[in-house]
């Protein structure tokens, strides 16, 4: 026997539900609930068992959640970021009704991409035990079934859309919570390859070590000494408009497991860092649902891979590298290596491809945790316009982000040293003085001499504290968030529709 069951969020304090599902009155069934003194919060969910009536051999269920006090004066965000939680928690409530209730059906009237958002989001949940089987063990992807299946009651595109979001984060979520053994450099760019298997005007290119030095991008082959790994420089080519079109880029951080190196991390909770690879896994992310979308436009993906351990020819605090844009850079400290695979990677995408805007994502500090916790992402950026787009578009998904201060004014910290850079700038600041570090290898982003736009318009979000929930919220559980995704497809869906 299995078991339907029906999301229908609803504003309690209207006079009658949705007519959208026939036979059932959400608010008419709502108010046969005992009631409290209190107005029900977002997300509180009644459920009521046989209704609507189902065929013989079958049951139905109807959870009926609430969008909070006075939803129907919210516009805009605040709105769609309700309908998340309302669907989101009904969602959790629907997964708790046993082995019986598989396939759920959502009402997305309010707002379906928010809805389909929601609904698939809070249906995961990261697991590699063996009963029942993971969908999540590498290899086994297509093979086991997932728990539950999700339907609206009217589909639309915007539900479509929403889908392609959701499971664009989840596809990061993943990356970021398997462990180092099963996501080394090599398999993380196998994963991505069959991602991108059969999607239409895309291309997939790994490079290896010998090209990296063929380059000169010592700086990221600095970090990858100390492993036996070997490291990977994977690059992601999507092509929604056409070929001659200044196109957008996108880059990653990809350490698949940071130890620190020489100056090894405290041993608690080094296990998190299994997700340092977080940049990476939100940009190619990213760009998947950017292709599934085709959106109108050209984007550049690029993903420096590599491990970071302190093996017998590991990098040491003090040595001095050349990157490749000629800059000499010491290594005051080997566990800041995220700026040093990034240093390459920026400058490679910048001088390659000359993007017209360039986003680097990374878990770069854990000074941006203390300074912004989980809540935002940090962004440092050249270009007010860049900002504007990028804030605008974390607010439509509740995907946030929070500027931080570019200051040259933080230069003496990381120039006073034997080098011309130091990968370190001591505690204060330290989230500045690591953008402001990478905008070393960033080309086009000055101003021409005759007071012209620069070329480029850059943003670095550090992603450190974002990178995994502690308090699981209505629709994500506790873990790897797989965010900036959901911010990063609506950036490109926006800037896609002005070109």
């Amino acid at each position: 026997m299995s078991t339907k069951v029906f999301v229908l969020p609803i504003d309690p304090t209207s006079q009658s539900g949705s007519a959208i599902l026939p036979s059932v009155d959400p608010v008419e069934l709502w108010n046969t609930a005992p009631t409290g003194s209190k107005p029900p919060k977002v997300g509180t969910t009644r459920i009521f068992y046989n209704t609507p009536r189902a065929d013989q051999g079958n049951t139905n269920a109807t959870a009926v959640v609430s969008l909070g006090e006075g939803f129907d004066k919210k516009t805009g965000d605040a709105r769609r970021e309700l309908v998340r939680k309302a669907v989101g928690s009904g969602i959790k409530q629907a997964k708790e009704l046993g082995d019986g209730a598989k396939d759920i059906i959502v009402d997305a009237s309010t707002d379906a991409h928010a809805a389909a958002v929601a609904a698939h989001l809070a249906k995961y949940k990261f697991t590699l035990k063996t009963s029942p089987p993971s969908p999540y063990k590498p290899g086994d992807e297509t093979t086991v079934p997932q728990e539950l299946s999700f339907q609206p009651i009217q589909g639309s595109k915007e539900w479509e859309a929403g889908v392609i979001y959701a499971d664009a984060q989840n596809l990061a979520r993943t990356l970021a919570e398997l462990p180092a053994n099963m996501l080394t450099p090599t398999a993380f760019s196998e994963r991505v390859k069959s991602e991108f298997a059969n999607i239409p005007n895309t291309q997939i290119t790994v490079r290896d070590e010998e090209w990296a030095a063929e380059k000169g991008m010592r700086t990221f082959l600095s970090v990858t000494k100390g492993t036996s790994e070997p490291a990977k420089f994977l690059e992601i080519y999507y092509n929604g408009a056409a070929r001659e079109d200044q196109p957008i880029a996108f880059v990653g951080k990809g350490i698949t497991f940071d130890s620190g190196g020489i100056s090894l991390k405290p041993a608690a909770d080094m296990k998190l860092m299994r997700g340092d690879m977080g940049g990476a896994a939100a940009v190619v992310s990213a760009a998947l649902a950017i292709a599934k979308l085709r959106l109108p436009l050209n984007l550049v993906v690029v993903t420096p891979l590599c491990e970071n351990l302190p093996g017998p020819s590991a990098s040491k605090p003090g040595d001095i590298i050349y990157a490749m844009n000629g800059k000499s850079v010491e290594i005051d400290n080997t566990d800041a290596e995220g700026r040093l695979v990034l240093s390459d990677a920026l400058y490679y995408t910048s001088t390659t491809y000359k993007p017209h805007t360039l986003i680097d994502v990374a878990t770069l500090t854990g000074a941006v945790g203390i300074a912004l916790g989980e809540v935002f992402s940090g962004v440092y950026s050249t270009s007010d316009s860049l900002w504007e787009e990028l804030r605008v578009a974390g607010e439509a998904e509740y995907d946030r982000f929070w500027r931080m201060p570019l200051e040259e004014d933080y230069g003496p910290q990381i120039h006073s040293s034997n080098a011309d850079l130091c990968n370190t700038g001591g505690r204060q600041a330290g989230s500045c003085t690591a953008a402001l570090f990478l905008k070393s290898f960033v080309d086009g982003i000055e101003p021409g001499a005759g007071g012209e736009d620069a070329p480029l318009r850059w943003a670095h979000v550090d992603i450190a504290g974002a990178m995994q929930t502690t308090r699981p919220t209505p629709y994500l559980e506790k873990g790897m968030t797989g965010r900036p995704v959901r911010a990063l497809v609506e950036w490109a869906k926006r800037l896609g529709k002005q070109a």
